[in-house]
């Protein structure tokens, strides 16, 4: 659980998270908060002794303290929880059953899927975003055995538990002091993936509606340089389709890099500044360097072309749709 600043809201968050369990660690990294993080931290750790560990550490961004907790977990499998989310109590319970199954008879399973739901606190809605008809559910499987994701209905770091040696093992690397890094904890580890399970339960909460968050419209065009490295680290990362033999996989994974290929490209219009298109023209000849046949079949991708119109008026159009897009989806 990474924390900066969290003092507002990382209680509800720990209070998810904490059971009645004896086989459950919370890892909560503060961050180099300046707030009162650390103190309620400690005081977590003061109070479940035998579940919460406090690790207090310089200020390393989001990927720095995901990191710091991957070093430290003891677990055999691991998850992320941001500090302005929450766990469902009934879910979590019904997803430590299965975890504990997998680890009792012995199964092998690189990667539990489960739901997310984004809670939308100025309007109250919420949106559940599952899998079911992409992937077979409360059995082992295999990405032969997977079919169509719909879009916007990615593997994320809110859905994916993964087992924590598997990440040891490939040696997964997240960029400090840059956000976003969530995509690349989720794409890179996923060649490894051999047997996998979805749980069809809504776990995570996904808080939506905060000013601050990094996926808010206004932190996103701030970050919009975070975001063009996100994106050509992951294209370096995997090589496509060499490093997943399986064609599923591959494709997934095309159209997974697609998105944010996407994202990056739609901000850059919105941004409209000289600074914004030079660094979408960065991306794109970093990733013509380092795989240029996959840069073209991203360019077949619709949204990728979508969202790369050439010249003014090309960009007043990828803006209207993304706009159209907003208002029916809210995602932001």
């Amino acid at each position: 659980m990474p924390c900066f600043n969290s003092a507002a809201y990382m209680d509800h968050c720990i209070g998810s998270l904490v059971g009645q369990w004896d086989d459950v660690e919370v890892l909560v990294v503060d961050d180099g908060s300046t707030d009162e993080t650390g103190f309620k931290a400690d005081r977590w750790q003061a109070e479940h002794p035998d579940i919460v560990k406090t690790i207090h550490q310089a200020n390393k961004g989001h990927g720095g303290a995901v990191m710091t907790g991957l070093a430290a977990a003891r677990g055999q499998y691991v998850y992320v929880v941001d500090s302005d989310d929450w766990l469902d109590d009934d879910a979590f319970s019904v997803t430590l059953a299965r975890l504990r199954g997998f680890i009792k008879h012995a199964q092998v399973v690189d990667l539990l899927i489960v739901n997310y739901v984004y809670e939308h606190v100025a309007s109250g809605e919420r949106k559940v975003i599952g899998y079911k008809g992409a992937l077979p559910h409360n059995r082992v499987f295999t990405w032969r055995q997977t079919g169509m994701f719909a879009v916007g209905h990615y593997i994320t770091m809110h859905s994916a538990i993964y087992r924590t040696q598997l990440l040891k093992d490939i040696c997964l690397v997240l960029p400090e002091n840059t956000f976003y890094v969530d995509n690349i904890f989720v794409f890179v580890p996923l060649p490894h993936t051999k047997t996998l399970f979805y749980l069809p339960v809504d776990l995570y909460r996904y808080f939506i509606g905060r000013d601050d968050q990094s996926v808010q419209e206004g932190s996103l065009l701030k970050r919009l340089d975070e975001h063009f490295r996100i994106t050509e680290i992951m294209a370096s990362s995997v090589k496509l389709p060499d490093d997943a033999p399986e064609p599923k996989l591959a494709n997934y994974l095309e159209h997974f890099l697609g998105i944010t290929v996407t994202i990056s490209s739609v901000f850059a219009a919105l941004a409209n500044t000289r600074e914004s298109l030079a660094g979408r023209q960065h991306m794109w000849d970093h990733i013509r360097g380092v795989n240029p046949q996959l840069a073209s079949r991203l360019m077949h991708q619709t949204l990728v072309w979508g969202s790369n119109l050439p010249g003014q008026s090309g960009r007043r159009i990828t803006v209207a749709c993304y706009r159209a897009a907003q208002r029916l989806f809210h995602f932001n």
